[in-house]
């Protein structure tokens, strides 16, 4: 048995049912505190999948978790810069519109989330790394452009290697 807190307790809530089936595990919900039953490897994945949840991805998505390819990580804007203006800084990872986010996203196949001073990244470990040394040269000052090119010739190199 293993017990966590957790804080985004509403996308648990709705999702509990799903997850304990996914998961194999009995999910006990008690306002922040949920408690975990079952085989030890699967509370491990559950744990890697709620933490996910609780930065703010959604259950379908954190699912992923449970493959042993999978991987979340989360990186701390002040760890890659010295700015004291994070408001610009995540703007810059966000950019007009979403699209710098997006664009990153759909390059790199991970899913990004930003969270006060925290950018989540869940994706599978082969593409993880580009994801965030893309995050993180955008953080360090880095043009959005050349973050694209830098992340499109790393696909095209893992295309090639792939064929």
């Amino acid at each position: 048995m293993e017990i966590m807190y957790v804080e985004n307790t509403r996308e648990l809530r709705r999702e509990l049912k799903y997850l304990e089936k996914e998961l194999q595990v009995k999910l006990l919900l008690e306002g922040k505190k949920l408690t975990m039953e079952g085989d030890p490897l699967k509370e491990y994945e559950a744990r890697l999948v709620i933490e996910a949840i609780s930065f703010g991805f959604s259950a379908r998505n954190s699912i992923i978790l449970k493959s042993d390819e999978a991987v979340f990580r989360v990186i701390n804007i002040k760890d890659f810069t010295r700015r004291k203006n994070l408001q610009e800084v995540k703007g810059r990872v966000i950019g007009t519109h979403g699209q710098t986010k997006n664009t990153i996203e759909d390059i790199s196949g991970c899913s990004i989330i930003l969270k006060e001073n925290e950018v989540g990244v869940l994706g599978y470990a082969e593409n993880i790394e580009y994801a965030i040394q893309g995050i993180s040269n955008i953080i360090k000052g880095s043009k959005q452009s050349n973050v694209y090119k830098y992340l499109e010739k790393i696909n095209r190199k893992n295309k090639k290697q792939k064929q």
